[in-house]
């Protein structure tokens, strides 16, 4: 009998134990409103995260939700002073005179702890370890490598290329929530995007980078006009080589003959080097396929300028 007692008295701890663990949802709901009433670094989220990650040590959403609180908490905010007139494709938030009336640009930039820094990846590494094809997370890493790293995106960079390497060799079936289609196009697409952050930032090692991906996925898709553009205006805009620049962009034109990157680009270039034979040559084009009224008519009496 006291065996018996034993045993019902174990299951009565046991059940209440279950019946007082939350649910993954319960989690989930606290976690949203705490976040959206405190910030993702408010009080008792830490502790809420704890213990979410020890009832459900592989949930996806807590490991997001503590990404989230130490990238979060990682970083800081700063006005810092800069020789320069432009900070990773911005102007400065504010300029101000030193002691000789010279102006001094100084701009916002964000600085990082490196060991919360290193927390918030830690828990986003399993996250991508857990569940491979979830292209949002993996874009999430790229998204925060760089922040971190600025105007040298070496991490970043190698991340992509990696991940470039799984699209091409494993094929996976990539999920992205809220997307019902992740096809090539969307995987291409999505680089584009880091592609331009890159050439947007404007340093030498982002210029190398913006290269660099675009070769890497022009191997995968030769005929790839946002790529093959992208090679044109780096050698336009980073190395000042109208020529090899011309030749991408002719390589766009002959896939694509209403391509208005190029045949824009290609006007620049004919002015920049004072090429007017080349400039009439591609402003009837512009004229032809845009869209944009204004611009259609900016071209048009350019044009006419330069025939009389």
């Amino acid at each position: 009998m006291h065996r018996f007692f034993c045993f019902l008295t174990a299951l009565a701890i046991s059940l209440t134990a279950i019946a007082q663990t939350p649910s993954s949802k319960d989690f989930q709901d606290r976690y949203d409103l705490l976040v959206s009433k405190l910030g993702p670094t408010g009080v008792g989220i830490e502790t809420l995260l704890d213990r979410w990650a020890a009832a459900y040590p592989d949930d996806v959403q807590m490991l997001t939700g503590k990404f989230s609180y130490w990238f979060s908490k990682s970083q800081t905010l700063q006005l810092v002073p800069k020789d320069q007139q432009k900070f990773l494709g911005e102007n400065p938030a504010v300029v101000l005179k030193d002691s000789t009336g010279a102006n001094v640009n100084y701009f916002q930039e964000t600085m990082y702890d490196d060991e919360m820094f290193g927390e918030a990846q830690k828990a986003l590494e399993k996250a991508i370890q857990l569940y491979p094809d979830r292209l949002d997370l993996r874009f999430l890493k790229v998204a925060s490598l760089i922040g971190y790293e600025k105007e040298s995106p070496d991490m970043a960079l190698s991340s992509l290329k990696s991940l470039m390497i799984y699209n091409a060799t494993q094929h996976p079936k990539w999920e992205y929530p809220g997307v019902d289609k992740v096809d090539n196009e969307f995987f291409s697409a999505a680089l584009q995007e880091y592609c331009y952050l890159f050439f947007r930032y404007g340093t030498p090692a982002t210029y190398e980078a913006f290269k660099e991906l675009s070769e890497q996925m022009l191997t995968y898709e030769p005929k790839n006009i946002l790529f093959l553009d992208n090679i044109g205006s780096y050698w336009l805009v980073a190395r000042k080589d109208n020529k090899t620049a011309m030749k991408y962009y002719s390589k766009v034109l002959k896939i694509k003959a209403d391509d208005l990157t190029a045949i824009k680009n290609i006007i620049i270039l004919a002015r920049n080097s004072n090429n007017v034979k080349l400039e009439k040559k591609y402003l009837p084009l512009l004229i032809k396929y845009t869209q944009d009224e204004k611009k259609k008519i900016t071209a048009q009496a350019r044009l006419k300028s330069l025939n009389s």
